[in-house]
């Protein structure tokens, strides 16, 4: 008698939402679920796993589901039910599978990690992680919902920069060597006069421990505040009462993922460096052509020569070349293949402005327009409180980065005046870049057309990669690298940087190409302070979670628990 096959538990029952691609369906097919107490430890995943190779993308989403189905649905460990998608198992977190896939895989790291650690210890009860994963999908589903609502374009394009800048200058300034006539304090103190954050005092001092102490705990009470105020707004009234739950998922949020990330080696100078490089590898490896390893060998020699009838052994009585071209020659195909760039970038841009022109304009674009691409889609803003895109804090960014009012004064002039004539012209046909100009337009649909939300499963697998390596908590940090190894790692990220630059550019700014690396290589000193770095990183982090939840932005964590009728 075959047993029937059960239904997935009533509890976690999902809304409905995109039906799963075909991947999603071969995938789960292929899984062999185990229980909680059956899956090994970090220790022996990592010895077992040392010697093999990386695994590819298809591959690891088999393990990120194995490792969803043993977790959170233990109780679905039969055979029989291998053939359902977790969509079905699991409440949506977002509106696309593939995000829900990594979400969920972030979720079953912590909860093994941290809550299967001391709760299966009392009970295998499931009902604790089921409440907790209808918690974290009611706050997802919240935040996509907000993210639908602001602009994004300002966001990332504006205020974002426009922190990155103050960090940059606020650098120079403290390091720089005006500062020390007029001033006694050390670099930090004084890049923590210009660019305050509560998280970051007192000041740390190598010199006491009594600073250091209490500025990490300054740090960890920020980032419990953060999450509890977040809380506050997102999470039912019903799991917001109570306290066990509430102060569970705060921890795990602020410690382990903010925690680890912010506050741990990711703001670290050297780990800067290090992803700049690997960031640039990967660019470059994009640009490259794509080889085989085995290409066509093409023969030279003549019909003749190939049968025999003609000597192979230098007979030829044609002048012997030395192997390189004439200059006539190099200079010709020089100009051909940068006339045949210009004649592609020409055309780019002109079927772009043709495009752009014929869209909505960008004060009047719409939520329906930006379905294919909900990253970059704004909300309906009346024309007035719009800025023009080229006036956004990013170009001014690349130019204080590459300190052009410095190096180039006539060129930061140059660029400066034709952006306020492109904006703000005295003649109307000729203010292209302002908003709903031509110019603002193209710009505007290139960030429609290339920022889309394809871009996100991505950035998950980085972030969780990075935090949860082999999908354990990372094991504990060794000793940082030396001075001379990170002033090595600085060398290699600067030397990195300057090979996407031609060689015509540093000639061109009369510098050579040890110069320009040595130049480069103190721009990067900009990142090299891990307490500076935090800096910027929880600005960044405030702003995003004030424009999400704006909330915030006008109440404290008491405040936002009494509204919702919590007295603590």
């Amino acid at each position: 008698m075959t047993q029937p096959l059960l239904r997935p538990p009533t509890t976690l029952q999902p809304r409905p939402k995109a039906n799963p691609t075909s991947s999603s369906s071969s995938i789960a097919s292929q899984i062999t679920v185990k229980t909680p107490q059956q899956s090994r430890t970090p220790s022996e995943t990592r010895q077992s796993t040392s010697h093999r190779p990386s695994p590819t993308p298809a591959a690891a989403d088999r393990a990120n589901v194995a490792l969803i189905r043993r977790v959170l649905c233990p109780q679905q460990s039969s055979i029989a039910n291998d053939t359902w998608p977790i969509n079905e198992l699991l409440p949506p977190l977002s509106s696309s599978n593939e995000v829900d896939l990594q979400l969920y895989t972030i979720i079953a790291i912590v909860v093994k990690e941290l809550v299967y650690s001391w709760y299966g210890k009392i009970t295998p009860d499931q009902a604790f992680v089921e409440e907790v994963v209808r918690i974290v999908a009611h706050c997802t589903l919240a935040v996509e919902g907000r993210l639908r609502k602001i602009d994004l374009e300002s966001l990332l394009l504006d205020e974002i920069p426009e922190l990155v800048e103050s960090h940059v200058l606020a650098y120079r300034i403290s390091h720089g060597s005006a500062q020390t006539s007029v001033s006694s304090n050390s670099p930090r103190a004084v890049y923590h006069e210009l660019n305050p954050h509560p998280a970051m005092l007192p000041v740390p001092e190598p010199s006491s421990e009594t600073p250091i102490a209490q500025q990490s705990k300054n740090e960890v009470d920020f980032r419990q505040l953060l999450v509890q105020g977040a809380l506050a707004i997102l999470l039912p009234t019903e799991d917001l009462e109570n306290a066990c739950l509430r102060t569970l998922v705060a921890d795990a949020v602020a410690e382990t993922i903010l925690g680890k990330s912010i506050g741990g080696r990711v703001c670290d100078g050297w780990f800067v460096w290090t992803s700049i490089t690997k960031l640039v590898d990967e660019v470059k490896a994009l640009s490259k052509p794509r080889t085989t390893g085995k290409e066509i060998e093409v023969d030279t020699r003549s019909r003749l020569e190939k049968f025999g009838l003609l000597s192979e052994r230098g007979d030829d009585t044609r002048p012997a070349t030395n192997g390189r071209r004439s200059t006539l020659s190099e200079i010709f195909w020089r100009v051909l293949q940068y006339g045949y760039l210009t004649v592609i970038s020409l055309q780019f841009v002109i079927v772009g402005l043709f495009t752009a022109s014929s869209e909505a304009p960008r004060s009047c674009w719409s939520k329906t327009t930006a379905v294919e691409a909900p990253l970059a889609q704004t909300t309906v803003v009346p024309a007035v409180t719009l800025r023009p895109l080229l006036d956004f804090k990013i170009f001014s960014l690349v130019s204080t980065i590459l300190d052009l009012s410095f190096r180039m004064p006539w060129l930061s002039g140059s660029l400066a005046l034709m952006q306020h004539h492109l904006i703000q012209s005295p003649l109307t046909l000729l203010r292209v870049g302002a908003v709903d100009g031509l110019f603002d337009q193209y710009l505007h649909h290139l960030l429609v057309t290339h920022l889309n939300a394809s871009l996100i499963p991505p950035i998950l697998s980085t972030m969780r990669t990075t935090l949860f390596p082999r999908n354990a908590l990372p094991p504990p940090s060794p000793d940082p690298p030396s001075p001379e190894q990170q002033s090595e790692i600085r060398r290699h990220c600067a030397e990195t940087l300057c090979s996407l630059f031609p060689a015509m550019l540093s000639q061109a700014a009369g510098l050579s190409r040890q110069q320009l690396i040595q130049e480069v290589e103190g721009e990067l000193d900009v990142w090299g302070d891990a307490y500076l770095n935090k800096h910027l990183a929880y600005q960044i982090l405030e702003l995003v979670v004030v424009r999400v939840l704006p909330e915030m932005g006008e109440k404290g964590v008491k405040e936002l628990m009494e509204a919702r009728g919590i007295f603590t």
